[in-house]
């Protein structure tokens, strides 16, 4: 068969001209798109709407006076310069969102990967540990509130009163100024320590167990085997639970509601609940949204700076 007569072939098997299956197989590549986009427009739909817009409108209502208590006039910067040089609340509350999270990041860290090392080992009943270490972290943030505010109430608090046995009078740990902080960073790191557990645990499990022979075979000791092997194989999960811990450090709020309500004084106010604060007692949904796009580029810049970091630890990035 000739050159011309091979090309004629696929049409005149199918009984088809092959422009008309081509127009035709376009068509159907077409429909296929147009289902594709209606299952995925209510999700883009969702996110335009329920969070798009709304950042969109606190972004520009940062640059204006809106409250429910007097007209709205467009301000400009005033906001952000109210916030860097005439509010001394401000930045305590920086201070405290920043105390927050040196507290709770390394301790959280810390404990996780212990955790993770002493849970990656087949012995018995090892998923029931496990298990229970995990289950906070899908408890509602609320109740686990209320439940350690009780174990830390002054008169019949638990706390309190295994003290007593030892003929110890506990202090008042959320009416404190020097306890009240600490109190809330362990309550939260108890909260979200196994979600980093399990990122350890499964970056653990990944690491080949030849390096480990090798390693007893050259006669490394434990801490050298961890710091040599363990930890560069597991460091971009590492990285990865430190940017996770670090931005759900600095939007902390449901403890600081249940727990202290920012008390005693304002010793544990931190800027979402100074953002709350404003917006919703105070009724400055200007000033509000400001200092919630100061939080925005705060998180941003730490970011930022974490990222341009991992590449001196971080270890097996493609």
């Amino acid at each position: 068969m000739d050159s011309a007569g091979a090309k004629l072939t696929p049409s005149l098997q199918t009984g088809q001209p092959v422009s008309i299956r081509k127009r035709a197989k376009s068509r159907l590549a077409s429909s296929g798109a147009w289902y594709a986009y209606l299952f995925i427009s209510p999700m883009v739909l969702g996110y335009i709407i329920f969070l798009l817009v709304p950042i969109v409108a606190a972004f520009g209502m940062s640059f204006t006076n809106y409250s429910l208590l007097h007209d709205t006039e467009y301000v400009g910067l005033d906001n952000y310069e109210k916030a860097f040089l005439n509010d001394p609340l401000f930045w305590k509350t920086v201070w405290n969102t920043l105390y927050f999270s040196a507290g709770l990041i390394p301790l959280n860290l810390m404990l996780a990967l212990g955790l993770a090392l002493l849970l990656n080992r087949k012995i018995p009943g090892i998923s029931l540990f496990r298990t229970a270490i995990f289950t906070p972290v899908v408890t509602s943030i609320v109740v686990w509130a209320i439940v350690w505010k009780y174990i830390f109430a002054t008169d019949a608090g638990l706390i309190n009163q295994i003290l007593l046995l030892f003929n110890i009078q506990g202090p008042a740990w959320l009416y404190n100024f020097s306890l009240a902080m600490p109190v809330v960073i362990v309550v939260s790191v108890l909260k979200n320590v196994g979600l980093n557990m399990v990122i350890f645990l499964a970056a653990l499990q990944e690491v080949p167990k030849m390096y480990y022979e090798a390693a007893k075979i050259d006669g490394a000791s434990r801490m050298r085997t961890f710091w040599n092997i363990t930890f560069p194989m597991i460091s971009p999960a590492f990285f990865l639970a430190l940017i996770l811990t670090l931005i759900g450090s600095l939007k902390v709020f449901s403890q600081i509601q249940v727990m202290t309500d920012g008390g005693p004084g304002t010793s544990t106010y931190v800027l979402v609940y100074y953002i709350y604060q404003q917006a919703f007692k105070q009724f400055e949904f200007g000033y509000a949204s400001s200092i919630a796009f100061i939080l925005f580029f705060l998180v941003l810049i730490l970011t930022i700076v974490q990222w341009n970091m991992r590449k001196r630890w971080v270890h097996h990035e493609q």
